[in-house]
């Protein structure tokens, strides 16, 4: 709790001192941050032939790319651009060190292992979280799936001043990105929009969740879940080359009609 306290401070001091020098005339996103979910000992969920982990890399260094070519003055960070793991905090570090000014983390989404496969068949879509404390349902269950990959950390109990797994724990982030929060809906609102009228994936819409790797990042920071493993043909879907571009396409436009707006 100390640790959180402190690092709440700290991007307190570091959106006011950001404020009183910034002036609206000089403001540009120069810095993305991009963010594969999960890599290397963890795989993050998986569907009856995928990994959470390969197919969101995919999408993510597809996304570099098409920012690369078409956005060249903004630079593209990756926390990860391989199958490697890198830690939650190991995470939020490069955003932060780098000075991101936008951190986009792609996720795929799954049902639990208990679920029947007529509720399985029957949900589908994306959707894509911001930081907030709305943590109840498929939120929660969300939050509580992204945050526990802290446990395949070695001695995160020395790390994180929380238990992963608690619905308590996951409120505590539900104020520290409020600066961030008007940002972060329009890049999700952007996102979810393009997913549905221009690269042709159902929208499930923009939610709040408390989620550790958004929490952490001091900047507008979103959470995309570019649809879920555990239905068949919805994995069949993310698997295709083409509708990877398709999804990564629609982020880069999300991001630059972003860029345009908040830019002065």
């Amino acid at each position: 709790m100390k640790n959180i306290t402190i690092v709440f401070v700290l991007i307190a001091i570091t959106l006011l001192t950001s404020s009183s020098t910034q002036t609206k005339n000089d403001f540009k996103v120069k810095t993305l941050i991009i963010d594969a979910g999960h890599g290397g000992k963890d795989p993050g969920t998986s569907g009856a032939y995928t990994k959470e982990k390969d197919v969101v890399l995919r999408v993510a260094l597809k996304l570099g790319n098409y920012v690369k070519e078409y956005l060249p003055d903004v630079k593209v960070i990756y926390t990860r651009s391989k199958d490697n793991s890198v830690t939650l905090k190991g995470r939020q570090k490069i955003a932060n060190e780098n000075e991101g000014d936008v951190f986009i983390s792609i996720h795929a989404n799954a049902l639990p292992k208990d679920v029947s496969a007529k509720r399985k068949n029957a949900i589908y879509g994306t959707e894509t979280y911001v930081m907030g404390a709305q943590n109840t349902g498929r939120n929660l269950e969300v939050a509580k799936r992204e945050n526990s990959v802290i446990l395949l950390e070695e001695d995160y109990q020395k790390e994180y001043d929380f238990d992963p797994t608690s619905s308590e724990s996951s409120i505590l982030f539900s104020l520290t990105q409020s600066a961030f929060q008007d940002k972060s809906i329009l890049l999700a609102t952007n996102i979810q929009d393009q997913f549905e009228k221009r690269a042709g994936r159902r929208s499930l819409g923009v939610k709040q969740s408390s989620l550790y790797v958004l929490w952490s990042t001091a900047m507008p920071s979103v959470l995309v879940e570019i649809g879920y493993l555990t239905n068949p043909k919805e994995e069949k879907e993310l698997n295709d080359t083409s509708i990877q571009s398709n999804i990564a396409s629609g982020i880069f436009r999300a991001f630059r009609d972003y860029k345009n707006e908040v830019e002065y």
